[in-house]
């Protein structure tokens, strides 16, 4: 067997495997199994089967197994699937010993799934074991002949790396098999010293490796060979002066450091394995970046220093911070240094790969690190112990996973208990310890009491509550006296330890004796660390308090100035004014007071944990806040009545005169002096943060509290005057608008009212002595201060849009906008290609852009090979292009630019879309033209690219006729010509010698040749020497006049032939000759045709292209996505990026892409058939029908049948694929990257022989290149995709976890990490073990790479970030990308991620970046109205909004993906992400947070963006909303928010607060304003004091409610993001063009939409800072469907319908009572705003609803929601089953809801009785009655409503089951004594009509208030009769909204037109497609229906 032919394996359909066709259930028994001579299988109950003769074929299941074997058989079974065919007898004995190895891990059966898999393998065994045997071949012999082969063809070939992709998998088969038959000899052989096998050793060490193939044995791979991998190699292998291993029991040397620091520290093998690989890479890279082209294999220091300076950074700011020494001490020879540095870097990246969820607590990884490093340097010193004279030796160590079950698990036991007790974060978060507070633990020297070993048996650090409802207070039960006590005596064990430490380097094993504490015998929980999560709105107030008092003080100053009636501003400095607007000092002493008490009170549950000096300063700042609160207003009294000023001017600067308050006041601002110098001069600010000297740390402990983040966040000076001069801009316009609109509007109103006094009130006034109207200034006043506090949020979208805009043009965002501006702009592309893309020479060195704001390039680039290299990587685009559908073949024909020498020589052929159409205009020019030849040439030259085509053209025809005219003769006549035509235009007599008219003629014939030459049809040889006669005749006869070469032609020639005869113009190229047949040059032809193959044949069809192309290859491309991309592509290379490094320089980075149960691919059955007009498939094609027709050009098809038919099915799904929100489109996209970095590491490497062969050939033609290249990409990029479910799909079978493994195949260097949850048998049992897993395919089989174990399930917070954090140890590099798995790159955007990378190396004022924040295109914009405004929305925050927050405001965080890390600063300060439950539910703005309060600094960079999919209908987009907003509001509450608003100064306070959590509480105070303002207009219209302020006050309309309402509608109808919309479509596609869009997206009620919306974040965020119950939200990734009535109800009731009733309600009973007093266009003009948002929030659901008034669906949903509303709920019906389960589902918020949330709830329901009270005064039975009797006798009338409503209930209950007719007669008497009743009033009470419209108008919203109530106190009430009631009424009140909302629908679903126009409406760009929509929503039902 001299060639292995490996057995390819099979695979077959889900469920056909035999584990899964046999399920035998027996009984039991256990069965001792061995090996007998024959290698049989023996057992005292087992035979051989009776007809084991025949062989069963197929192959046994290896890929699904038990759990509790896994990867210990797998091997085995899958190689005997491999041999099966070539050796079954092998393949039987793999099995056999497969089957043995299970029995002995599980020899009880007691590990799921295990007894039917050993039953099915011991019956597979049985079958095939007679069958197998050969006769006279014993089984040992027939194992090693079969492992021999294998072995020996695997030494022959393993040395080569530049081997066939074929051939690779052999070897590698080949070594697989090899390594398995070696382990099965070494089994069943009793001779372990036997040759062969100690031959094979060698190859048998591990297989599976991620990058570096390191074990010895391992195939050899160019990576191998790269310099700096072997010193990094050399450097890691150095175990010179390391202490012997004897010392660690191992056998044997260490084989290198890691090897050294796992058997010292009790570290796994695959972490070892794994962070060794990640160690080797980065030292390499940082190699690369040291050497600049050295091959020196010594590694150089500089490298290592940097990896130290990034991972150790933390460490030793900790380390200050605690005023502890830091540990990492280095010798002082330079050698042993290196090693140092390696090993505690090591020694740090072992300790946080195996960390697993403590990876999220970056000082407990310090800590641990701290203690370890210590016993490090005592082993590697030598240290001896003082107590035992014994060395110094790891307190945890000298075993396997030591580090695992004695440092991780007991820490990670505190964070799952705690996890535990929050109820999966509904608990109160001040109940239970999150992340956070579990690390800040260790910002305090306190933690070092946890001691080492760990004290984890009696410290409070590792003591949880255990109750089921956590009750703080008692947690807590200790004295503060002995609270101190155990400090203070801590604190001194703590400096005796410290002391010992320093004097005696003793062991911490002997330090730990002194930390034991006898009178410790009860352990506390230690509750929260330094910051509670406390549910309030007071929280925004206390984090953002400079702000709001700033606002408070202004407005007072404001109302101030205001009332004094000002003419000058000089009038500011009378005395009497100056004192009054002073008086904002004693507000402000009082606001100081508040935030005191709130401190404490928001602090108090973390008093426990708080340091001692952070207490006594809140009771200091307590005390001067009541101190000032004394004197200020007392001073102030007192100097009222001593004015000191000049009777004539009686102004200040007349007289200086000082008052006793003006004193005060002056003292008191000296507490401000200091934060004022600190703003002015930052660097003092933080050097006065960051320093440990007593007078700094006095300074910044008043200033700031003493925590570990938050410090030295200030920016640089120049970064502060931009960030400040931007607000005082917002500020000075805020407060002149809010002067002159707002406030001095109102003063004049408000004087009136407090004059006029009221003697009449319309209802029974509770307060009728109160002075001044005090109730109606209220209600004035408060819309417009509401106001006032949220109108700063429009200013700043107002600039946002002007400066976002400026900044945008300054950076040439829109360069090229449109295709006509690419192709005049074309030319500057290689010029700003090799400026912006290709790496500088070391000869020029850094290259510099020329002209005004860097945007003016050179026509071409100076460097020899700059335009061949734009060629090529042009090329390589539109190829992408053409690979992804984009375009057809045409098109990619008049795009590609040739290649060809003469580029090296600066002379381009530019493509054919450029120049099209322009050679024929050229012609026409020349044909008609008459003048000056100079002329001509200029007009011809004016046009650039019409000189190219005719310079082209000419060329290449006289290339094509050079070679194609192979006659003396004939050579000579063309040559002659062309000289002519030459000499001509030097000599400028073209047009004299010439007779242009001609040309159309002559070009026909070009044209007719060239497509000769091209068909290549030998039998066409006479066609075209015809061709060429003709177009001789043309230019002899017709176009040259008085030409010499006409001359030439007419003497005898001898050919060669031989014949001799006379030639002229007749003759040449003729078809007859003397002496010859039918076609006289058929044996030696003075034409040489056909022509070859290749480049020449290319050549002339570009030739064609160019001399037929029309006008319409000017619109190419077609697609509207590929001219979109090549825009932008062009557009970026004339931003300001860095200039791109080598490949081999660039800094390396990963891509980690986390996903849970989302589509991967769609399968064929999923896609339908493109009949069906409800599939997808016949979706897509509709959607593309471009990329659908050019898809059918590519596979060489027709339609989707004879795909099919051609075995094209996969192509068909990928298509489709890569058109959804799909994984599969994602990994292509990031997989760009790795093809990116091969193109461009080609690019420079290749010389220019390479170039002109082409990228393409590399893999076929130069392996050794491309093996260069493959090795480089591996070094710089890694990709891996973390799959939440991936075991669960295996375990399941699941298709996705199939198309995964395909996935991985089409792609080899991807990675998917994944949890896997395993059984280890332990005494009998099986517990659950939990390994974080690493995987690759080999050969189409999954191949585990690294499986490290966990301490638990690591799922404790939320998904998301646990899930990044399970596979952020095998990303790889200095930089880390994340990408969501809805999202798509481009090969031309990945051509930019070296260049980006370099931003890293940048710095962004004071410090380099540590973020590097990317644009992204919403790729799913033009399927419906709605995606089009949620792209356009998200588009705008994406571009201007996060260019101002970067640059100038310097406060943009994370907002998601696909931001670009700096990994190394990253994993060492806490990763990624948050991932704290409920709290963290945005879990990526938080990484932002973090990275700036560690000082890190985040950017923004427009030259590369990456595509994204977002949700496009309603309801998912509503979901996503809430999700957001439910995000927003745990922001609100969070320690981040917190300490970046108080640790940022004033004006990048502002910033943070309007970017992030701002928005949302304008928009909510936007929305309570009009609540407010409504029910002040009620207040106004019920008492009767409106009636009195207009008649007796004349107060018809205020000026200040209609601007306060009009500011209400900015935000309302979306315009907050409509202008930095509208400006960013005006910089990127054209103003015109976004006029245009705006004004269509009105018509397309885009206002609706974004009203809406408001509703939407206002809700949730409201709801959740209140009651909490924030949660992930799915949204689902649909396109078009209906969403029924029920549905929406479900969504929308509480969120919107309930709202908008309320609004609808309050506008009606405020139009009825106040017709009599005030004009019908006043109240138009207020209120049209609010009922347009009431109107919306109720009809919005069913505008947006595809099919929305469809008749058929109308009825459908009709019987839907009866059927939901009628249906019991109960346990186990979802809500969407049942009204019954849903409204208990809508309560789930109060649930957890503290005492004081649940009282505010009841506060608020209040507001519904107002309606009765004020509306009962008003019937006519009441005879104009004002006594209190009339509200209480109204109650009287409710209660009497309900004790009907109740005896209703009863009789149903009692008589409707068995007496029907009783029941309907007693429900007849009821109605007519209620009839009767009603009558006898009316006659008797003067009961009228409108009495019984306005007492429903009274008493629902009554009845309303008290459902609300109710459900507030619901655990109080809820197992009385009350709750029956209760929830019996709801129910009633949402079936009638659900009848009020329904009646519309019907009516409109009734008129067919209706339906027809909101299609249209709904589905305009569909409609432009010609998509037919309708048969597309009614698939849905048919889907669902149950």
């Amino acid at each position: 067997m001299s060639e292995i032919i490996v057995a390819e394996p099979i695979h077959f359909e889900q469920g056909e495997s035999s584990t899964a066709r046999q399920q035998h259930h027996h009984h039991h028994h256990e069965y001792d199994y061995e090996y007998d001579n024959s290698m049989a299988i023996t057992t005292n109950s087992v035979s051989s089967s009776s007809n084991g003769e025949q062989l069963q074929s197929g192959p046994f299941e290896s890929e699904r197994l038990p759990p509790v074997f896994g990867y210990e058989i797998q091997r085995f079974l899958r190689v005997a699937n491999l041999l099966e065919r070539e050796e079954p007898r092998v393949a039987y004995l793999c099995r056999v010993h497969a089957f043995v190895i299970a029995h002995n891990l599980d020899k009880n059966s007691s590990g799921r799934g295990v007894r039917q898999f050993k039953t099915s393998l011991l019956r597979r065994l049985e079958q095939d074991e007679n069958a197998t045997k050969r006769g006279g071949i014993g089984d040992i012999r027939e194992l090693k002949r079969v492992y021999h082969v294998y072995r020996d063809y695997f030494a022959r070939n393993n040395k080569a790396f530049d081997l066939e992709q074929s051939r690779r998998e052999k070897l590698i088969n080949a070594r697989i098999i090899a390594s398995v038959l070696f382990e099965v000899l070494k089994t069943v052989t009793n001779t372990p010293s036997n040759q062969a096998l100690t031959e094979g050793n060698a190859i048998h060490k591990k297989t599976e490796f991620n990058i570096l193939p390191l074990e010895q044995g391992g195939i050899q791979h160019a990576i191998m060979q790269q310099p700096e991998i072997k010193a990094a190699i050399a450097v890691i292998r150095n175990i010179r002066g390391l202490p012997p291993a004897q010392d660690f029991k191992k056998h044997g040397a260490f084989v290198d450091l890691f090897d050294f620091l796992q058997h010292c520290f009790g570290f796994q093998e695959a972490n070892v394995a794994n962070q060794r690989e990640h160690l080797i890479l980065l030292l390499a890279n940082m190699q690369t970046r040291q050497t600049h082209h050295q091959t020196s294999m010594k590694l150089g220091e500089g490298g290592v220093d940097e990896l130290m300076r990034k991972f150790f950074k933390n460490y030793t700011t900790w380390c200050k911070f605690l005023e502890r020494k830091s540990n990492i001490r280095l010798p002082f020879v330079k050698q042993e240094a290196q090693q140092y540095k390696i090993l505690y870097i090591g020694l740090y990246l072992l300790i946080w790969g195996e960390a697993a969820n403590l990876r999220f607590m970056p000082e407990c990884l310090c800590y641990i690190f701290h203690h370890m490093s210590y016993e490090m340097h005592g082993v590697l010193s030598g240290a001896i112990s003082l107590t035992t004279w014994e060395k110094v030796m790891p307190a945890y160590g000298n075993e396997p996973e030591s580090f695992l079950n004695n440092v991780v698990t007991p820490i990670y036991n505190v964070i799952r208990k705690e996890v535990e007790n929050s109820k999966g974060g509904t608990t109160d978060h001040s109940a239970w310890r999150n992340y956070d507070d579990l690390n800040e633990y260790f910002w305090s020297p306190d933690c070092f009491g946890i001691g080492w070993p760990m004290r984890d048996q009696d410290h409070d650090f590792f003591f949880v509550k255990t109750k089921d409802k956590p009750d703080f207070r008692k947690a807590l039960v200790v004295s503060p006296v002995q609270k101190i006590e155990k400090k203070k005596q801590k604190k001194k064990k703590m400096k005796k330890k410290v002391e010992e430490e320093e004097e005696t380097q003793e062991t911490v094993e002997e330090n730990q004796e002194n930390d034991e504490n006898p009178e410790k015998n009860e352990r506390q929980w230690l509750g929260k660390t330094n910051f509670v999560e406390i549910r309030s709105f007071w929280q925004i107030f206390r984090s953002f308090d400079r702000m709001w008092s700033f606002y408070i003080l202004s407005l007072q100053a404001i109302i101030i100035i205001a009332c004094h009636d000002l003419g000058s501003p000089l009038q500011l400095l009378d005395a009497a004014v100056f004192e009054d607007i002073i008086s904002i000092f004693i507000t402000s002493a009082i606001l100081k007071f508040i935030q005191a008490i709130s401190d404490i009170a928001f602090t108090w549950k973390a008093r426990y944990t708080m340091e001692h000096s952070q207490k006594v300063k809140l009771l200091v700042k307590l005390a001067f806040a009541i101190i000032w609160n004394i004197i200020l207003p007392v001073c102030y009294a007192n100097s009222r009545k001593k004015y000191c000023y000049n009777a004539k001017y009686g102004s200040l600067d007349q007289e200086w005169c000082f008052t006793s308050y003006m004193v005060a006041a002056a003292i008191y601002l000296t507490s401000n002096a200091a934060e004022v110098v600190l703003f002015v001069v930052p660097s003092m600010g933080k050097y006065i943060e960051v320093s440990n000297n007593k007078i700094c740390k006095i300074l910044a402990w008043w200033i700031q509290p003493r925590i570990y983040v938050g410090r030295g966040m200030q920016e640089d000076q120049l970064s502060v005057i931009k960030y400040t001069l931007f607000w005082i801009s917002v500020l000075s316009c805020k407060f002149v608008f809010s002067y002159s609109f707002e406030i001095k509007p109102l003063i004049g109103p408000t004087r009136q009212i407090m004059k006029i006094g009221v003697r009449k009130y319309e209802w029974h006034e509770l307060f009728p002595r109160v002075k001044y109207n005090a109730g109606a200034i209220v209600a004035v006043w408060s819309p417009v201060v509401m106001v006032y506090f949220m109108d700063t949020q429009i200013w700043y979208s107002v600039f946002c849009t002007i400066v976002g805009g400026v900044y945008g043009i300054l950076h040439h965002l829109g360069e090229i906008r449109t295709q006509g501006m690419l192709r005049s702009r074309f030319d500057n592309l290689p010029a700003a290609f090799d400026v912006c893309l290709n790496p500088p020479s070391s000869k020029r060195g850094k290259k510099k852009r020329l002209g005004f704001l860097s945007n003016i390039f050179q026509k071409l680039p100076d460097e020899k090979n700059a335009i061949a290299k734009f060629v090529v990587i042009w090329n390589q685009i539109i190829g992408h292009l053409r690979l992804e559908d984009l375009i057809s073949n045409r098109e990619m024909d008049l795009m590609m630019m040739p290649v060809s020498s003469e580029l090296f020589s600066g002379k381009v052929l530019w493509p054919i879309f450029l120049l099209a159409n322009k050679f024929s205009t050229a012609l026409t020019i020349a044909k008609d033209f008459e003048g000056k030849e100079e002329a001509l040439v200029r007009k011809i030259s004016k046009d650039k690219y019409m000189f190219y085509a005719v310079r082209e053209c000419y060329q290449s025809l006289k290339y094509v006729l050079d070679i194609l005219i192979v006659g003396s003769q004939e050579k000579r006549i063309i040559g002659d010509i062309l000289s002519e035509i030459e000499n001509s235009i030097e000599e400028t007599t073209l047009l004299k010698n010439f007779n242009m008219k001609v040309l159309p003629a002559l070009h026909v014939k070009v044209i007719e040749l060239a497509e000769l030459l091209i068909e290549g049809d030998k039998d066409n040889r006479h066609k075209v020497a015809k061709a060429l006669l003709d177009m001789f005749e043309l230019v002899t006869n017709d176009m040259m006049d008085d030409s010499r070469t006409l001359d030439t032609s007419h003497f005898p020639e001898q050919n060669e032939c031989g014949f001799v005869y006379f030639r002229d113009d007749d003759q040449l190229f003729s078809s007859e000759e003397i002496n010859s047949e039918s076609f006289p040059f058929s044996n030696e032809s003075c034409v040489h045709f056909p022509l070859p193959e290749g480049p020449l044949t290319e050549q002339i069809k570009r030739f064609h292209l160019l001399v037929t192309v029309k006008e319409t290859a000017m619109d190419i491309p077609v697609n509207l996505d590929a001219r979109r991309r090549i825009s932008f592509f062009a557009t970026s290379l004339f931003t300001d990026m860095p200039d791109a490094p080598k490949v081999h320089s660039m800094l390396p980075f990963s891509v980690i892409t986390p996903h849970y149960m989302e589509d991967i691919n769609f399968s064929m059955k999923e896609l339908g058939s493109d009949k069906e007009q409800d599939s997808i498939i016949f979706y897509m094609q509709k959607i593309y029908p471009d990329e659908w027709t050019n898809f059918l050009e590519r596979m060489c098809c027709d339609n989707r049948r004879s795909l099919e038919d051609e075995n094209k099915s996969e192509e068909l799904r990928s298509w489709a694929s890569f058109r959804g929100q799909t994984l599969g489109r994602t990994v292509r996209g990031m997989m760009y990257y790795r093809e990116a970095l091969k193109l461009q590491a080609f690019l420079d490497m290749a010389e220019d022989e390479d170039i002109l062969e082409g990228y393409e050939t590399v893999e076929k033609g130069n392996r050794a290149l491309f093996a260069r290249l493959e090795a480089l990409a591996d070094m710089k990029y890694t990709y891996v995709v973390t799959c939440q479910s991936f075991a669960l799909q295996k375990a399941m079978n699941d298709p996705r976890y199939r198309d995964t493994i395909e996935l991985m195949t089409r792609y080899p260097s991807l990675r998917v990490s994944y949890v896997e949850e395993k059984e280890e048998i332990v005494q009998g049992r099986p517990p659950k073990v939990y390994y974080s897993k690493l995987v690759k395919v080999v050969n189409g089989f999954e191949q585990t790479i690294y499986q490290i174990k966990l301490p638990g399930p690591p799922q404790l917070g939320e998904g998301k970030p646990e899930n990044q954090n399970n596979a952020i140890i095998f990303t790889r590099g200095e930089a880390l990308q994340t990408i969501d798995m809805n999202q798509d790159n481009y090969l031309e955007e990945a051509l930019k991620m070296r260049n980006l990378l370099q931003e890293f190396h940048k710095r962004q004022g004071r410090r380099p970046p540590t973020i590097l924040g990317l644009r992204e295109h919403i790729f799913t914009g033009s399927v419906s109205s709605l995606a089009w405004f949620m792209s356009y929305q998200e588009t705008s925050f994406v571009t201007i909004g996060q260019r101002l927050l970067a640059n100038p405001l310097r406060v943009r965080f994370h907002y998601g993906h696909p931001d670009v890390f700096d990994r190394v600063f990253h994993i060492t300060r806490g990763g990624i992400s948050k991932a704290s439950k409920t709290i963290n539910l945005s879990e990526d703005v938080f990484a932002g947070f973090n990275s700036t309060l560690r000082r890190g600094c985040i950017s923004y960079h427009e030259y590369l963006q990456i595509g994204k999919g977002r949700d496009v209908s309603l309801n998912s987009i509503s979901k996503f909303e809430a999700k957001v907003a439910n995000g927003n509001s745990e922001q609100t509450i969070s320690r981040d928010i917190f300490r970046l608003a108080r640790q940022f100064d004033f004006f990048r306070m502002l910033s943070c607060y309007f970017t992030t959590i701002g928005f949302y509480f304008s928009s909510l105070i936007s929305v309570l304003g009009i609540y407010v303002f409504l029910y002040g207009q009620l207040y106004l219209v019920l008492s009767g004091l409106e009636r009195a302020l207009i008649i007796e006050a004349r107060i018809k309309n205020v000026q200040s409610l209609e601007t306060a309402l009009a500011s209400q509608s900015f935000i309302q109808l979306g315009l907050l993001t409509g202008l930095p919309m509208m400006m960013e479509i005006g910089l990127e596609r054209g103003f015109l063009t976004a006029f245009k869009d705006f004004v269509l997206m009105q018509l397309q009620l885009a206002a609706v939409f974004f009203t809406f919306s408001l509703g939407s974040k206002t809700h949730y965020y409201g709801r959740t800072i209140l009651h909490g119950g924030a949660k992930y939200r799915p949204t689902g990734r649909k396109v078009v469907f209906h969403a029924s009535f029920t549905e929406n109800y479900r969504l929308y009731s509480r969120s919107h319908f309930v709202k908008a009733f309320e609004l609808m309600l309050l506008l009606i009973v405020y139009n009825m009572f106040r017709k009599s007093y005030q004009s019908n266009m006043t109240y138009v003009l207020i209120t049209y705003a609010i009922w347009f948002m009431s109107l919306t929030w109720l009809c919005a659901p069913f505008l947006f609803n595809p099919a929305g008034f469809s008749w058929t669906k109308a009825v459908d949903d009709w019987k839907e929601w009866n059927k939901w509303i009628r249906q019991q709920g109960g346990l186990g019906i979802h809500q969407d089953k049942s009204w019954h389960s849903w409204w208990y589902d809508e309560q789930a918020h109060l649930r957890r809801s503290s005492l004081f949330s649940r009282f505010a709830e009841i506060l608020l329901s209040l507001r519904f009785f107002i309606y009765q009270y004020g509306l009962v005064y008003h019937l006519d039975i009441t005879q104009q009655s004002k006594n209190l009797l009339v509200y209480v006798f109204s109650w009287l009338v409710i209660l009497g409503i309900f004790l009907l409503v109740k005896v209703v209930n009863i009789g149903r209950n009692l008589l409707s089951a068995n007496y029907q007719l009783g029941f309907r007669f007693f429900k007849a008497i009821l109605f007519v004594a209620v009839l009767a009743l009603i009558i006898s009033l009316s006659i008797i009470c003067q009961l009228s009509v409108s009495d019984l419209f306005v007492c429903c108008l009274a008493f629902m919203p009554t009845a309303w208030g008290l459902i609300q109530i109710a459900q507030a106190v619901r655990p109080k009430i809820e197992h009385t009769g009350i709750w029956d009631f209760t929830r019996a009424l709801a129910r009633e009140f949402d079936y009638g909204m659900g009848i009020v909302l329904f009646g519309p629908i019907a009516i409109l679903a009734w008129l067919p037109i209706i339906k027809a126009f909101h299609a249209r409406i709904l589905f305009n760009e569909a409609f432009k497609r010609h998509l037919q929509i309708q048969p597309l929503l009614n698939a849905k039902k048919k889907k669902h229906r149950p």
